[in-house]
């Protein structure tokens, strides 16, 4: 096992080219994914040069975002995914940085933004917007119609997973909300003056926490509740204007941060690896342009006659639900 972990190390410190494949930019960030960001900027907190690829293909898929590097890919839907897989492979890990931090100090903290606080983001983006904003991330590349059903399947999901039904809306509207807030108040009083979390120097809760308050910052509107209950806590504010002043808006080789992103990679197909398999990307030579094309038209027609055919099957299964109750769901407003 730790032969596996230091071929893999090796593997990473030998690739000549680190590449982040994630979902396109919007909301000026470099990646409108609320799952991508944080995996970013933990990258850009490490200091690794690594180049962006935006994957527009499969919206819905949970293996993005993915690291590939040599041989080798991270998948976010395996071992926790991509930060704690480079964390257990000993690749990078800022925790380690920090002898004097103990992991029950740290735990807490990251459990409150990878439950509370996702929970609370997840809320907001899939079941109280107007679907304008996750159209923007996930589906404006699809056809209206199957974009659109994909929406209510994932809205459907996430009030599965809050345990939200039509009689007790409004009871966990009150906890999602009220847990935040205390997920902020905690964050607020751990961060007090400082500079990071913990001590003044970063760890991989920073990443987690600093993607989620970007997200909500920069692309949840103003009438956002969210948003609202962030903006109370002056200093959780400034440590993200100041690292995101820091990390995206600075410019990477002055501050050795060394990071870049691909603007071209938007419209470039890229090849997806099944789970638990690794590959190697092939280079992108101008002379393999056109066949890279021929194939990428080729998985997109697959991709679209699967997806018609999950629309059917999500049809059938929703045993002819009449349209009022998608108007429901679908029509939920912030409250001013």
């Amino acid at each position: 096992m730790a032969s596996a972990a230091a071929a893999t190390a090796a593997e990473w410190e030998e690739a000549e080219r680190k590449v982040l494949v994630a979902r396109k930019p919007a909301f000026g960030l470099p990646t409108a994914c609320p799952t991508c960001l944080p995996v970013f900027l933990y990258l850009r907190l490490c200091k690794v040069p690594f180049d962006v690829h935006v994957d527009t293909s499969f919206p819905d898929a949970d293996h993005i975002p993915y690291v590939e590097f040599g041989d080798c890919v991270a998948f976010n839907n395996e071992k926790g995914g991509v930060i704690e897989y480079l964390k257990e492979e000993k690749i990078v890990d800022l925790n380690s940085k920090h002898p004097s931090v103990s992991y029950s100090d740290v735990l807490p903290t990251k459990a409150m933004v990878l439950t509370w606080l996702s929970d609370a983001l997840q809320y907001e983006l899939w079941v109280v917007t107007d679907g304008s904003i996750p159209h923007d991330i996930y589906f404006s590349d699809l056809p209206w119609p199957i974009g659109k059903i994909l929406y209510w399947k994932k809205m459907r999901e996430v009030k599965q997973q809050l345990g939200i039904t039509k009689l007790n809306a409004a009871e966990k509207e009150e906890e999602i909300y009220q847990k935040a807030n205390a997920a902020y108040d905690a964050l607020s009083t751990r961060l007090g003056d400082q500079i990071f979390l913990f001590d003044n120097s970063p760890t991989d809760v920073d990443a987690l926490f600093l993607g989620h308050a970007l997200f909500v910052l920069n692309a949840l509107p103003d009438t956002s509740v969210l948003r609202s209950c962030l903006q109370k806590h002056d200093n959780l504010v400034n440590f993200t204007r100041h690292l995101k002043v820091q990390l995206l808006e600075s410019d990477s080789s002055a501050s050795g941060l060394g990071s870049s992103t691909d603007p071209s990679s938007s419209s470039t197909p890229r090849k997806r690896a099944s789970s638990g398999r690794s590959y190697k990307p092939k280079p992108r030579a101008k002379k393999e342009r056109t066949e890279e094309e021929k194939t990428f038209r080729r998985r997109a027609k697959y991709f679209l006659s699967t997806q018609l055919v999950a629309v059917l099957l999500f049809l059938s299964l929703m045993g002819g639900a009449d349209s009022s109750e998608l108007d429901d769901e679908d029509g939920v407003d912030y409250e001013d």
